[in-house]
């Protein structure tokens, strides 16, 4: 039972004396009994609020809390596996509008059963077992295909070497990397294209070698130089590296050599850039009439790294 307690009064002069309270009646506890510290001058008594139902409503919100902070985070991380680049570390990215692409949801084929993944321990040869032509990038939302586009899927999905080498402008270059490929024993050529409503062409090689090693060595001494790449794709004769491609961009075990064509260019402004992929070597192409902007082709650049990473 809940003892009734004097209400505490000050004094008042020449009062007369207050009637004694009547017993109050008894009724069941509501809350468990709180001690109760007798009333004097120094002790006034004070209210005491019940706080049970209080503390239960706080331990929700607080699991509430926790709840959505760790949503929070898994969200942010999974954005950054798709992206693999914060919104600062891009030049333009500091606004919703920031020229990006809406790509699909990005996915990695399956692997065949008892198949390493390409940079496993046990991969000694860094080789991509996955269908290659599965790890191409897909075509962001609006995107077209023309007839040339169309024509990259090839026979069965597989490009012929010719039609790759048709990619650049020499004949002399042509018929240089046709030996270069064919002494390093060129085992298949995957690739896509298309256009996005802007007008921005987009195509996208993978070429698949025996191993890892002779990758490196293709890149090194016949694809790639420091300043600018070693044959000159159709309508980029003046390209040099891209430096404001953002270095945070690197996708771990997929190496990107970058360039962009300087002004004065022609109709059409082109970038470009090699990946290196345990034994794939991709290439990625971009050209506008006018400039190629720079955020779709890192954001393009990045997320085909990230399917052959």
């Amino acid at each position: 039972m809940t003892e009734q307690q004097p209400t505490a009064t000050a004094p008042v002069a020449d009062a007369p004396p207050m009637p004694e309270a009547p017993p109050a009646p008894a009724v069941p506890p509501v809350i468990p009994v709180i001690p109760v510290i007798p009333e004097s001058p120094e002790n006034p008594v004070t209210p005491v609020t019940p706080v049970k139902k209080d503390r239960r409503v706080l331990r929700a919100v607080l699991r509430w809390t926790a709840t959505v902070v760790v949503f929070a985070a898994v969200g942010a991380s999974t954005a950054y596996g798709i992206t693999r680049m914060e919104r600062t570390d891009v030049p333009g990215l500091e606004t919703e509008a920031d020229g990006r692409w809406a790509y699909p949801a990005i996915t990695k084929p399956p692997l065949p059963s008892g198949s390493p993944a390409p940079f496993a321990e046990e991969n000694a040869a860094a080789l991509h077992h996955a269908d290659l032509r599965k790890l191409l990038l897909p075509a962001p939302a609006g995107a077209r295909t023309d007839k040339a586009d169309k024509a990259l899927g090839g026979r069965n999905g597989w490009l012929a070497t010719k039609d790759f080498l048709a990619a650049y402008e020499s004949a002399e270059d042509r018929d240089a990397l046709a030996q270069v490929l064919k002494d390093h024993a060129l085992r298949h050529i995957a690739a896509r294209g298309w256009t996005t409503p802007d007008g921005t062409h987009t195509r996208i090689y993978l070429l698949q070698f025996e191993s890892a090693q002779v990758t490196d060595v293709l890149q090194q001494d016949h694809f790639t130089s420091y300043d600018s790449p070693q044959h000159a794709l159709r309508g980029a004769a003046q390209v040099h590296m891209d430096e404001d491609f953002p270095a945070a961009a690197e996708v771990t075990d997929v190496r990107h050599y970058a360039y962009a064509e300087a002004k004065p260019y022609g109709a059409e402004q082109v970038r470009q850039a090699y990946l290196v992929s345990g034994d794939v070597l991709g290439l990625v192409v971009q050209s506008r009439k006018g400039g190629a902007a720079a955020i779709p082709f890192q954001q393009t650049v990045v997320l085909q790294s990230q399917l052959l990473g």
